[in-house]
């Protein structure tokens, strides 16, 4: 019973890392495919290799923030979050296909939603620490304003 309720607590989490790595697999797919067709056109081979290099820096720093957010906070404005960076990443990929500058929306945008994980980590660790040491817990009021924050991503 005890395992179920540790699943019941980051399931939306662990679905959103599965969804990043078909992700990432989709991206290794059109690497390949723009290698075996390199003669072609070198610099698409360059741009699509350049935008797979891109997210593969910054995918450790989603999950990390991501899986702490969700730990230490809340996992559904996390997987939230998670489900809108991965869009996000999509957009800016296929817009780093066209010309780079099309990819520069997405790029903003997904350092916004990991700057939403990362303010969410601290805010969880802090509200832990208060309990810890004082007693006073703040999760509650805190899951509910990340909640209702976590809209505000879908904002552009």
């Amino acid at each position: 019973m005890e395992s179920c309720k540790v699943v019941e607590n980051i399931y939306l989490l662990v679905v959103v890392t599965l969804i990043s790595v078909l992700q990432n697999v989709f991206f290794a797919q059109k690497v390949e495919r723009e290698c075996k067709n390199r003669n072609t056109s070198g610099s698409a081979f360059q741009r699509v290799s350049c935008a797979n290099r891109n997210c593969m820096d910054a995918y450790p720093t989603f999950l990390a923030v991501m899986w702490c957010a969700g730990v230490c906070l809340s996992q559904a404005p996390a997987a939230f979050a998670g489900i809108i960076y991965l869009l996000v990443r999509q957009k800016y990929f296929i817009g780093y296909l066209g010309q780079s500058s099309q990819s520069t929306p997405g790029y903003l945008f997904g350092k916004r939603i990991i700057s939403f994980l990362s303010l969410m980590c601290i805010v969880g660790i802090f509200n832990y620490l208060l309990w810890r040491f004082y007693g006073s817990d703040y999760k509650e009021y805190v899951e509910t304003i990340t909640n209702a924050a976590s809209a505000l991503l879908l904002l552009p």
